[in-house]
């Protein structure tokens, strides 16, 4: 292990095993990717299953670090407070276009528009291709899913890459994740919306900690040295981080181990 100027310890990079990492929680902020870090991936977005013992475990995270720990995701914050019902956290929801900075605060839903209906609807027509693409319109952006119709990945991103070509000056961005494809607003990304959420309290004393997995969350790995933070990737070593988790599993035996560990550095 590498001990940093701050006292912070810094992990090895077991080949099968969650980094070794205990950080103090009142000094660290907690960011956290949902699908594929925190949660098993599904089938479809709307199948994934939140293990009964995590709701605990990240309220806990939440009280004991003065309300610094948010979800950050490519999903709706409507998407996000659906699935972890009834618990609500603050959170950076689709790509960083919405923010809720605490529990009791207002979601912020303003921070891109809208995506032009008539660009929305060459989009969602793609799904045409073959029924078992879903569709998930967020409104400032519109996912295709093709997890169970991965034979048609080269094709969905062809059809994108026409409707781009056809339309050079649209604003916009082409996020590749795990099976699926999303078209949205350019300007904004994970990257914006971290920077934004560590601008306010408690966020804004604390060393952020972000953990994710997907090329989405690349955005966030790459400005956590100038934050000062610490990222972890989850089921590949992701270029930049610090560390990376075999699974979800791990990542959440970490989080747990941190509540119920007295282990200080």
């Amino acid at each position: 292990m590498i001990k940093t100027d701050d006292t912070v310890l810094l992990p090895s990079y077991p080949e099968s095993d969650h980094p070794v990492f205990s950080p103090l929680l009142e000094d660290c902020a907690f960011l956290l990717d949902i699908d594929g870090t925190l949660l098993d991936l599904a089938p479809t977005p709307s199948e994934v299953v939140v293990p009964p013992e995590l709701p605990e475990v990240l309220s806990e995270l939440h009280m004991r670090t003065d309300g610094a720990l948010a979800l950050v995701s490519g999903r709706s914050l409507a998407d996000i407070d659906h699935i972890f019902r009834p618990m609500l956290l603050p959170a950076v929801g689709g790509h960083g276009a919405e923010m809720r900075l605490s529990v009791d605060s207002e979601a912020d839903a303003v921070r891109a528009p809208p995506m032009d209906k008539d660009l929305k609807k060459r989009f969602v027509a793609i799904a045409s291709l073959d029924p078992r693409i879903i569709v998930e319109d967020k409104g400032y952006s519109i996912a295709l899913h093709y997890r169970k119709a991965p034979n048609f990945e080269r094709a969905i991103y062809d059809a994108v890459s026409a409707i781009r070509a056809d339309l050079p000056e649209a604003p916009i961005d082409v996020l590749p994740g795990k099976a699926v494809c999303e078209i949205k607003n350019a300007g904004i990304s994970k990257a914006t919306g971290v920077q934004e959420l560590l601008k306010h309290e408690p966020f804004n004393v604390r060393r952020p900690i972000f953990i994710g997995d997907d090329v989405t969350d690349e955005s966030v790995f790459a400005i956590m040295p100038d934050l000062k933070g610490v990222s972890f990737s989850v089921g590949r070593h992701a270029h930049g981080v610090d560390g990376y988790f075999s699974g979800p599993t791990d990542v959440r035996r970490w989080l747990a181990s941190l509540v119920d560990s007295s282990m200080t550095i």
